[in-house]
């Protein structure tokens, strides 16, 4: 079980996103406002809490959705749940599509810092059943 923290959106590709608080997954799209949502695999994108700590604690002055992840999750490490996995999230559910992706350009925190963890601890889901999620949210792997 985990915690949603924030839920983020950018209006476009390429920028960081902004933690609006709350959010509607929509089915087979993604997250409503977001530049990245579409009919793909990879509607959502999902960060663990834990994972962004630890790139804080490097020196990384970063607020949610810097690494351009729609949903931070507490309490559960993302990257080890299995392609194929289903998350309760709020009044949604996701199923996990894919773990890490190939970075093609280097993003503004890799700039800064020299490393990245979207690619290798980011998760990305695709939509099943739509709903509200908030912040406080539970999160139940099924």
């Amino acid at each position: 079980m985990g915690i949603v923290q924030a839920v983020c959106i950018s209006a476009e590709k390429g920028t960081e996103k902004k933690d609006i608080g709350q959010g509607e997954l929509v089915q087979q799209y993604g997250l409503k406002g977001d530049a990245h949502a579409g009919n793909g695999h990879r509607q959502v994108s999902l960060l663990s809490l834990q994972k962004i700590e630890e790139f804080r604690a490097a020196g990384a002055e970063i607020f949610y959705g810097a690494f351009g992840e729609n949903i931070v999750a507490e309490g559960i490490d993302l990257a080890k749940v299995p392609v194929g996995t289903r998350l309760h999230c709020g009044e949604a559910m996701l199923e996990i599509t894919q773990i890490g992706k190939e970075c093609h350009d280097r993003c503004e925190i890799y700039k800064r810092m020299g490393d990245c963890i979207m690619p290798r601890e980011g998760v990305f889901a695709r939509v099943l059943h739509g709903g509200m999620v908030k912040k406080g949210d539970v999160i139940n792997v099924e």
